[in-house]
């Protein structure tokens, strides 16, 4: 366990290009899918993650229902095959985590991953959704929401960091 002032990943590499999963539920059910979407700063003079998932993605029922997930890193060489499978299948179709080859293990109760170098167990503060009249560059409607299916946006208190 560090403390979240000890992480040394440069966010742009770590959330941008090795992408990272998001993962809520609870020792029963959980779900997760992979992300390159996100941020980690101070807010609200705490650290945090900002995580967003769209409205029809089966994570968001568990992201509602639980008040605690998690943000779980990988060697992006290494786990690459197994974050893109969590990215592109549903796991209301099935257990995408063992296809994948992962092992899920609990944090402080939350679900995160037994493989992953770098664990942020993350309390949720505040839920937004995203809307068409709040961009103030209309061009990225056009670019990511054809669909008018907008992210809800999570901000998440990072209670605990788990490195190896």
């Amino acid at each position: 366990e560090i403390s979240p002032n000890e992480i040394q990943d440069n966010p742009f590499t770590a959330v941008g290009k090795d992408g990272m999963l998001k993962t809520a539920g609870n020792d029963q059910s959980c779900n997760t899918m992979t992300a390159s979407w996100g941020q980690m700063g101070i807010m609200w003079n705490k650290p945090v993650v900002h995580v967003y998932l769209r409205p029809q993605r089966y994570t968001k029922e568990f992201m509602e229902r639980e008040q605690r997930f998690s943000v779980s890193f990988f060697n992006s060489a290494q786990y690459r095959p197994a974050l893109n499978l969590l990215g592109a299948k549903s796991g209301r179709d099935g257990d995408k985590i063992v296809e994948a080859g992962l092992h899920m293990e609990l944090l402080q109760g939350v679900p995160a991953f037994a493989e992953a170098r770098l664990v942020l167990v993350c309390k949720k503060l505040y839920r937004q959704n995203l809307t068409a009249d709040s961009f103030l560059d209309k061009g990225l409607i056009d670019a990511h929401y054809p669909a008018g299916d907008y992210h809800c946006l999570y901000v998440g208190e990072i209670e605990k960091v788990y490195a190896k």
